[in-house]
């Protein structure tokens, strides 16, 4: 039998409406999602209108950046991988100091906030100083871009779990369990990977992976200029070379686009 919904609504929900998502004094960690605006989420677009003071991370696209509240303070704090970002201290200190003098505190992460985006050390810097939190997740790029090849990230039969892996760490380039990644049926989402790329192909090769694995990588998920380079473990450090992607990359270890993904506004690129 149908639910009854007869006494909910039909519109959407007001991003101007009388519930408010941010408090002053209060820093909300949110993600502002793969890059296209609609993939935005309402809560976090009216977290956007409702800010005093924004910090935001360098893969927020202008898209989203331009949906913030006019008079707000917008500071851009950087975090490009092996490139000039703010240091994490100073980013900490800078929302302790906007939540100390009663503004409203939006700390924009690109994809969801508790991934791979240092969300802890800036918990932990507004936890020493007494200053509240909230966290408005988004949109991860793994999600986006495994929608673009018209895939599922398990499937059964095939995989039963899904690892979500960094392509380098504060060391250098991230190790993991390689030999288990290596078994035939894996699948994997490497963020930050284009690097690492021929580090991630030579562990698993040396721990037995078939060179004929699918690799599949997506630039600038969701985005107008989404490009989708397909190929295989023993290409891949070559082929994404020639792909030249500048771009923010999320790579899959296992997984192949579906022939009936490809979108006209898509670029599909298969290196032979």
């Amino acid at each position: 039998m149908p639910r009854d919904i007869s006494h909910i609504p039909a519109s959407l929900p007001s991003l101007t409406g009388a519930t408010a998502v941010m408090c002053p004094g209060v820093v909300a960690f949110a993600g502002s999602g793969p890059g296209d605006p609609d993939l935005l989420t309402l809560k976090v677009a009216k977290a956007l209108l409702e800010a005093d003071v924004i910090l935001y991370d360098r893969l927020v696209s202008d898209e989203i950046m331009a949906m913030a509240n006019g008079d707000a303070i917008l500071e851009d704090v950087g975090k490009e991988g092996f490139g000039p970002s703010m240091a994490q201290d100073d980013i900490c200190d800078r929302l302790v100091h906007h939540a100390k003098a009663g503004r409203k505190v939006l700390r924009l992460k690109s994809g969801d906030p508790t991934l791979f985006g240092r969300l802890d050390e800036e918990l932990s810097a507004c936890e020493a100083a007494d200053i509240g939190t909230q966290i408005l997740p988004g949109i991860t790029a793994a999600s986006a871009a495994v929608a673009a090849i018209g895939q599922s990230l398990t499937q059964r039969r095939r995989n039963s779990s899904v690892r979500f892996l960094t392509g380098h760490d504060m060391k250098g380039f991230a190790d993991h369990d390689w030999a288990q990644l290596a078994r035939p049926g894996e699948v994997a989402a490497v963020y930050m990977g284009k690097k690492s790329a021929r580090f991630v192909q030579g562990r698993l090769l040396m721990h037995g992976a078939d060179r004929t694995t699918p690799v599949t990588v997506v630039e600038n998920a969701s985005r107008a200029d989404q490009r989708i380079l397909a190929t295989t473990l023993d290409r891949l450090p070559t082929d994404l070379a020639d792909a030249a992607f500048a771009g923010p990359a999320l790579t899959f270890l296992g997984l192949a686009p579906r022939a009936a993904a490809a979108a006209p506004k898509h670029i599909q690129m298969e290196l032979a």
